[in-house]
């Protein structure tokens, strides 16, 4: 079973920038995939950006060039790099495991005031 633990979020104003971070716990192997989601009031979770264990990284369209999603392998850690945040960022935010299955976090809630 995979544990995965996030911070970072909060309340920023826009065009300013917040960092995500999750580490899965308890976890000897190398996950395959990790990423984030998240979920604004009324709508769908969305794919913002995931990573896989040989570093290819894919994008929503409406991050490119402002969000970076890293990790550090033998941590099973990643982080989500945000800039130039804007009103619509606004959503909890979840860190996502593929790993002989599919892991979630418990959500962290990133607020941007414009």
């Amino acid at each position: 079973q995979v544990q995965l633990v996030e911070s970072g979020g909060g309340l920023v104003q826009s065009g300013g920038s917040l960092t995500l971070s999750c580490e899965a716990s308890a976890v000897m192997f190398r996950i395959n995939t990790m990423g984030w989601y998240r979920q604004a009031p009324g709508k769908q979770r969305e794919m913002v950006a995931v990573i896989s264990s040989g570093g290819t990284t894919t994008y929503a369209d409406s991050v490119k060039g402002r969000f970076t999603i890293s990790r550090n392998g033998a941590k099973n850690t990643v982080l989500l790099q945000m800039n130039s945040l804007k009103t619509d960022d606004t959503a909890v935010y979840y860190c996502n495991a593929v790993h002989g299955g599919i892991f979630w976090g418990q959500g962290t809630q990133v607020t941007v005031s414009s």
